[in-house]
C-alpha cells in the first residue's frame, strides 16, 4: 500500500505534464499565428494596423469562453471526478485546433472565414478552462503535503513545453516564402494537432482519481451543486485568485503583443523573435521546479511576489530593447524576464490557488478564479495594441499597463493566507473560533 501511494504523485505529475504540453501546444499555436499571419489571411481587407488589432483580438476571444467553461467543467470535476474533465478537455482542444487548419481564407469565403475562426477559438477557450484546474487538482491531491508545489509545477512545465513546441513548429514555417506561408504553411501546425486527439485518450484514460476525492465520494459528501458551496464559503478566495491570476498578462503581452510589435511595427526579424520565446521557455522548464521547491521550503507568497515585482520592472527593459532593435539585449532581457523571473509566480500558483479551497470545491474554485483572471489577461494584447503610441516610445503605455496588472496581483497575494504547511485534508477548512482559541491567540 505504501509503495502504491508513493507512486501516485509521480504518475499524476507525468500525466499532467504530457497532457498540458499537448493541450497548450494547440492553444499557443493560435497565438503565434494570430501575431504573424492571421492579419493577412483572415482580415486582408483592413488596413495593416486594423488587421493586426482584429487578428490579436481573435486570440483574446478564446479567453471569453474560459469563464463560462470554468463553471461547467468545474461542476463536472467536483461532482463526477477530475479524470472525466481531463479526458474531455484534451479531446475538444485537439479537434477544434485541427479544424482551424482546415478553414477557408477571407479571399475564399469572405466574412464567413473570420466568423468560423472565432467560433473554433471559443471551443479552444472552453477546453482550456478546465485543463489546468483539473490537472492541478489531480496532482495536488496526490502529492505529499511538503511537496505540493513541486509536483503541481509539472502542470505548468507542460504548459511551457507546449509553448516551446508551438513556437518551434513555426520556425521552419515562418522561414517559408511569403506566398507559401500564407497559402498552406500556416496550416501545418494546426493539422499536427491530430496527434492530440489520439494521444489524449491513450494518456489520460489510465489516470486514477485522487484519494481525497474518492473518500469524499465514498462518504456521500459530494455536493449536488459545488458552485453554490464555493460562493457561499469561498467567495473571497475566488476573488483573490481572479486578482492574482492577472500575472498571466505578462505571458500574453510577451508571447503575442511583443512579438507582433517587434515584427510588424519595428520590423525585426520574425525568426529571431520566435527564438526568444523558444529559449525563454526552455529556461522556464528548468526554473519552474526550482522555484516550486523553494516555495515548499519558505512559502508561496514570497516566491510569487518576487516574480511579479521582477516582471513589472523588466517589461520596460524588454520593450526598450525591442524598440532599439538591440538583439543581444532582447534575448538577454526576454529570457531573464519570461524564463526565470516570471517562472517564480507561474510555477507557484497551481499549489497556491488550489490550497485556498477544500476538496469539494477545489476544481471549481481554481477554474472559475483563474479563468476570469486569464480572460482579462487574454485581452491585454488587444488593449495594448489599442493604447500603444507612435514612434520609438509608443511601447511605454503597454509596459505601464503590464506593470499595473502586476501591482494588482501583488496586492492580492500579499493579503492571502500562507498554506504551504497545512495538511492536504485541512486545506480550505477554517477552524471555528471559540473563546479558548481567542484567548490562546491573544
Amino acid at each position: 500500500m505504501t509503495t502504491q501511494r508513493a507512486g501516485k504523485p509521480r504518475q499524476a505529475a507525468v500525466a499532467a505534464w504530457i497532457g498540458s504540453a499537448l493541450e497548450y501546444y494547440d492553444f499557443f499555436i493560435y497565438g503565434t499565428a494570430a501575431a504573424l499571419v492571421f492579419n493577412k489571411v483572415f482580415f486582408p481587407a483592413s488596413d495593416p494596423a486594423t488587421g493586426t488589432l482584429l487578428s490579436v483580438a481573435t486570440f483574446g476571444v478564446g479567453y471569453v469562453a474560459r469563464p463560462v467553461g470554468a463553471f461547467l467543467l468545474g461542476h463536472v470535476g467536483d461532482r463526477l471526478g477530475r479524470k472525466k474533465v481531463l479526458v474531455f478537455t484534451l479531446m475538444l482542444m485537439g479537434v477544434a485546433t485541427f479544424l482551424v487548419g482546415c478553414l477557408p481564407t477571407y479571399d475564399q469565403a469572405g466574412v464567413l472565414a473570420p466568423v468560423m475562426l472565432v467560433l473554433l477559438r471559443l471551443l479552444q477557450g472552453l477546453s482550456a478552462s478546465g485543463e489546468q484546474a483539473g490537472a492541478n487538482s489531480m496532482t495536488l491531491e496526490h502529492a505529499p503535503t511538503h511537496r505540493r508545489a513541486y509536483y503541481t509545477s509539472f502542470t505548468l512545465s507542460g504548459t511551457q513545453a507546449g509553448q516551446i513546441l508551438a513556437t518551434a513548429v513555426f520556425l521552419p514555417v515562418a522561414a517559408l516564402p511569403e506566398e507559401a506561408l500564407l497559402s498552406w504553411g500556416w496550416r501545418v501546425p494546426f493539422w499536427a494537432s491530430f496527434v492530440v486527439v489520439v494521444a489524449g485518450y491513450v494518456i489520460r484514460r489510465r489516470l486514477e482519481e485522487t484519494p481525497v476525492f474518492e473518500r469524499q465520494k465514498a462518504t456521500g459528501s459530494v455536493a449536488r451543486l459545488p458552485v453554490a458551496v464555493l460562493f457561499r464559503e469561498h467567495w473571497r478566495d475566488v476573488l483573490r485568485v481572479v486578482q492574482a491570476s492577472l500575472i498571466a498578462s505578462v505571458s500574453t503581452i510577451f508571447t503575442v503583443y511583443a512579438l507582433s510589435y517587434a515584427v510588424n511595427t519595428v520590423g525585426l526579424d520574425r525568426s529571431s523573435m520566435l527564438w526568444v520565446g523558444v529559449l525563454a521557455n526552455v529556461v522556464a522548464l528548468l526554473a519552474l521546479p526550482l522555484w516550486a521547491t523553494l516555495a515548499d521550503r519558505v512559502g508561496r507568497k514570497p516566491v510569487f511576489i518576487t516574480g511579479s515585482v521582477g516582471c513589472a520592472v523588466l517589461v520596460f527593459a524588454y520593450f526598450a530593447a525591442i524598440s532599439a532593435g538591440n538583439y543581444p539585449m532582447i534575448f538577454l532581457v526576454g529570457i531573464v524576464m519570461f524564463g526565470v523571473v516570471y517562472s517564480a509566480a507561474n510555477g507557484i500558483w497551481p499549489a497556491f490557488y488550489g490550497e485556498m479551497f477544500k476538496t469539494g470545491v477545489r476544481l471549481s474554485g481554481m477554474a472559475i478564479g483563474t479563468q476570469i483572471g486569464f480572460a482579462i489577461a487574454g485581452f491585454a494584447p488587444t488593449i495594448g495594441a489599442a493604447i500603444a503610441g507612435t514612434g520609438t516610445t509608443g511601447w511605454i503605455p503597454v509596459a505601464v499597463l503590464t506593470a499595473a496588472l502586476c501591482a494588482v496581483n501583488i496586492a492580492a497575494v500579499a493579503a492571502a493566507r500562507e498554506t504551504f504547511r497545512v495538511p492536504t485534508e485541512d486545506l480550505g477548512v477554517r477552524p471555528t473560533r471559540t473563546p479558548d482559541t481567542d484567548v490562546t491567540a491573544t
